[in-house]
């Protein structure tokens, strides 16, 4: 015997059929609120009206619009197409602005302003404040320094990124009166972070004397590695007993599951060297190993005189981010801090994970 099933009941069933399944689809496709075919690419263009060129933006912001640069198009494009910074040179008085953000002088009972090409190399005006832990959208450019460059020719100060080619930026490297060299980045849009500094004394002669010096010219990978005394006994024997401790925690970081989702999706084969002795480090998309063997060609260098620093930070006993920013724990590339700052994820969640264990 057929069963019967009243209309309105199928009416209800059908569209709680097709709830799920649009629930299924949602899922799927993973649906934004914006589509990503309706934003725009990031980027800028140039266009010409009256037979002057004006810079055209669209940034991080994807505003449906671009962003126009208008008279000061001149600047950007000047960093963008011929690698040269630019002033505004008041006719009366001779104050030279930059960047060239003013078409009249204040000062001057606004008398009007001409373009003039300035120097490349200048002093610090104070000591630059360093970000380490930046938003998403400067995360990639972290750790950096953000300071103001007098450059030759200017009287007042250029705003600047500033980064070190010996490895971390850390207090110290640059500071009020460092003398530092414009660089232009290989890849420009026309925006003031087209451009950053280095401090003049890791150039040479001929890169400090160069107009236009860019990124991929900085050797970037030979920093300079911290010089350790020779080890002791007493050093060598805390060595071995931090590695055999440090062994153990990799395994039990491992085998965590809330401690692998730090590290999932991300690879690193470092090099750590100490006073007593050097090892290799794993990071390989949730697996974190540690073996008594030296490296040939590792991601980047991780050194500390005692190796107890870093097994404090594993043991979650005090963060590593903070032992590089105190220079007692050295890196060499400095946009590897990002990796630093999983590791103290990675001891964090074990140390969270035993505590709720324990709790229980």
């Amino acid at each position: 015997m057929a069963l019967e099933v009243p209309y309105a009941n199928m009416v209800r069933l059908q569209s709680w059929s097709m709830i799920k399944n649009r629930r299924l689809i949602m899922a799927e496709k993973k649906e934004k609120v914006i589509p990503d075919e309706y934003i725009p690419e990031v980027g800028s263009r140039v266009v010409t009206l009256e037979g002057k060129d004006y810079l055209l933006q669209n940034d991080a912001m994807f505003t449906f619009y671009d962003r126009a640069a208008g008279e000061f198009s001149s600047f950007f494009l000047g960093l963008k197409d011929e690698k040269k910074i630019l002033g505004c040179k008041c006719t009366k008085c001779g104050l030279v602005r930059v960047p060239p953000m003013l078409t009249h002088c204040p000062d001057c009972d606004f008398a009007p302003t001409e373009l003039l090409e300035v120097g490349q190399v200048g002093r610090m005006l104070s000591t630059p404040p360093i970000t380490y832990f930046a938003t998403s959208m400067f995360l990639h450019q972290a750790p950096f320094g953000r300071g103001r460059v007098v450059l030759e020719g200017a009287d007042t100060a250029l705003s600047i990124l500033c980064y070190t080619t010996t490895g971390i930026l850390v207090p110290g490297v640059i500071t009020k009166d460092t003398e530092v060299k414009v660089i232009f980045k290989d890849e420009r849009v026309g925006a003031v972070t087209d451009i950053f500094c280095v401090p003049t004394s890791e150039l040479a002669p001929g890169q400090i004397a160069k107009k236009g010096l860019q990124e991929s010219e900085l050797n970037w990978a030979a920093p300079k590695e911290p010089k350790f005394p020779k080890a002791t006994d007493e050093d060598v024997a805390v060595y071995k007993q931090c590695f055999k401790e440090m062994q153990a925690l990799a395994a039990e970081m491992s085998e965590s599951k809330r401690a692998r989702k730090a590290i999932e999706g991300w690879k690193r084969d470092i090099a750590v060297k100490t006073r007593a002795g050097e090892f290799a480090m794993y990071i390989n998309d949730g697996d974190f190993g540690i073996k008594e063997k030296k490296l040939e060609s590792p991601d980047f260098i991780m050194a500390c005189e005692d190796l107890r620093t870093l097994l404090d930070g594993l043991r979650y006993k005090g963060a590593i981010t903070d032992s590089v920013i105190m220079k007692k724990l050295w890196i060499s590339k400095n946009m590897e801090f990002t990796t630093i700052f999983k590791l103290d994820r990675l001891a964090r969640f074990l140390a969270r994970e035993k505590k709720e264990q324990a709790a229980k």
